[in-house]
């Protein structure tokens, strides 16, 4: 599935778009940035609650195609001015990772 087919699937708010294109090729999920760097993959979307600049770094670090913010954790106007700038991709819902993650998991089966 791409980004973009995420995109209309989930209906997570689009906070930056990015490439829609790009594949995802699984999903992470986890708030440790130290873990994150070492297990995500490139391609994969990340789940977090986190959104400070470092979760960028790592995203555009891993390649990553997507990151989703849960909990509708706050996110500042540096972080969504530099997401877009880069063209990282950032989503974000209002549920609980767990039921994100479940989300996704029915949705990539479809």
């Amino acid at each position: 599935m791409t980004v973009g087919e995420l995109m209309n699937k989930a209906g997570f708010e689009v906070i930056s778009s990015g490439d829609t294109s790009k594949e995802i090729e699984g999903f992470y999920a986890g708030d440790l940035l130290s873990w994150v760097m070492a297990n995500a993959k490139a391609g994969f979307g990340w789940l977090t609650i986190m959104t400070n600049l470092n979760v960028l770094a790592v995203a555009s670090l891993i390649d990553l195609a997507c990151v989703v913010i849960c909990e509708n954790a706050v996110l500042d106007e540096e972080f969504i001015s530099t997401a877009r700038e880069k063209e990282i991709c950032i989503l974000r819902t209002a549920k609980p990772v767990y039921e994100t993650c479940l989300n996704l998991g029915s949705i990539s089966n479809d």
